[in-house]
């Protein structure tokens, strides 16, 4: 038989299974995100649950290996070009989104709670995984030493989800209030001050001497500086209102895609995991100019990124089977939910209450910043693919941003929000609606 017409038919029935695949994620997450909206938790939080749900964790028990058959190891590298397509499109509007005037005069209670609860996590986290070190799987990491897991741990302890955040203080009805307006100045602090550690990682985990180490930082730099003084003014010169050819929003949104995927390229190539330059591309595009001339573009791309990232979810619910944790695993992930909650309330609520924050502002703000949600979630992935962290602590990883944004709600509903924690001008529009 002719080779071509066999490899053709593997190439059909490869495609069939990614499109059965990718209606089954589609349908579940629907499903779920539907479900936990009447438990009042984000939408993203059901789409989270419903990816887990098609792992071996849940799937994975029914006999006849179902997970296999959903999704066979030769749709996997479509369904995962997906989920890192929808990745960085999710990237370059947190980027967008990043209000860096936030960081600007915040005030000193502000200030003071963003480093504290990036501190005091990051210390906690790091010896965390010191402790931990011995029961990791060596040969899932990708360097000897401890450093790089130690680092990436605190790291990935210190994040808060500024987007589910953004979702949980708009749904709750805080948009208005000064604790509020607090929480989203502060998450914007730690996610700026969380990836920068991130870099910081990637560039020691992957580099294997010292020129490597160099050109990386060099690269990134000068990736950076081309940024700042040649595409932010190139792109405000192109987007003028008075340029004749902004009419229409079709070259706007054609140029902020490619912008954002050739940034991300470009990153990806430097060494760094490509969410990085999609998101740095997302900070430094005109915002005041794409909302005058064509606001819908950047709520397209949010939407087709919205539209992907169920398949992300599904490819990390891929590498998380807590039916594997065994003894070791269980005594990680109830560390690791334990660590990461005392982290993030201490250091958020008690330093608010030490700036002269009421007892009630100071829980309030210690709850809202322990929600760890999507932004979490992109962080192991990157960790994982670095080989700083084993698929055990994965895992329990997972398990930990699930738990720490699912108790917000509730946590939140029991301390009882009031309005006369101070009101504040309503905040932007893309700050409310979240993910």
């Amino acid at each position: 038989m002719d080779h071509s017409l066999i490899a053709a038919r593997s190439s059909d029935v490869i495609t069939g299974e990614m499109l059965a695949g990718l209606a089954v994620i589609l349908a579940v997450a629907f499903l779920f995100a539907r479900l936990v909206k009447r438990i009042r938790q984000p939408t993203v939080m059901g789409e989270i649950i419903a990816g887990l749900a098609l792992g071996p964790s849940l799937l994975g028990l029914l006999p006849g290996d179902p997970v296999e058959a959903l999704f066979p190891a030769d749709a996997r590298p479509i369904l995962q070009a997906l989920s890192q397509l929808g990745l960085v499109l999710f990237m370059f509007g947190i980027g967008y989104e990043m209000d860096f005037a936030r960081l600007r005069g915040t005030g000193r209670r502000v200030t003071l709670v963003s480093l504290s609860s990036v501190a005091l996590p990051f210390a906690l986290g790091a010896g965390l995984a010191i402790l931990l070190f011995p029961w990791y799987d060596k040969s899932q990491l990708s360097t000897d030493g401890v450093l790089a897991p130690a680092l990436f741990l605190g790291a990935a302890m210190s994040i808060t989800a500024f987007p589910v955040l953004a979702r949980i203080i708009a749904e709750g009805g805080m948009q208005r209030s000064r604790i509020g307006a607090m929480a989203l100045a502060c998450a914007a602090i730690q996610d700026f001050l969380a990836w920068c550690v991130l870099a910081v990682i990637v560039v020691i985990a992957t580099a294997s001497g010292p020129w490597p180490l160099a050109r990386m930082v060099l690269e990134s730099g000068l990736f950076l500086v081309i940024l700042l003084y040649a595409v932010r003014p190139g792109l405000r010169w192109l987007m003028a209102p008075e340029r004749p050819w902004t009419a229409g929003s079709s070259l706007i949104h054609t140029i902020l895609v490619t912008g954002l995927l050739v940034s991300a390229w470009a990153t990806n190539e430097i060494g760094l995991h490509a969410v990085f330059g999609a998101f740095a591309f997302g900070a430094v595009v005109p915002r005041g100019h794409i909302e005058a001339q064509a606001p819908q573009v950047a709520e397209r791309i949010e939407q087709t990124s919205l539209f992907l990232l169920p398949v992300f979810f599904t490819v990390t619910g891929l590498s998380v089977d807590l039916g594997g944790l065994g003894g070791h695993g269980v005594i990680m992930t109830v560390a690791v939910v334990l660590v990461a909650c005392a982290g993030k309330f201490v250091g958020a609520a008690g330093s608010a209450r030490l700036s002269g924050a009421s007892g009630a502002e100071s829980m309030m703000l210690g709850v809202l910043l322990n929600a760890r949600g999507l932004t979490e979630l992109v962080i192991l992935n990157v960790g994982l693919g670095l080989g700083v962290l084993d698929s055990r602590l994965f895992s329990a990883m997972v398990v930990m941003a699930l738990v720490t944004t699912f108790m917000t709600g509730p946590l939140l509903q029991r301390l009882g929000f009031h309005e006369e924690l101070g009101p504040l001008p309503v905040p932007r529009k893309s700050a409310e609606k979240g993910v």
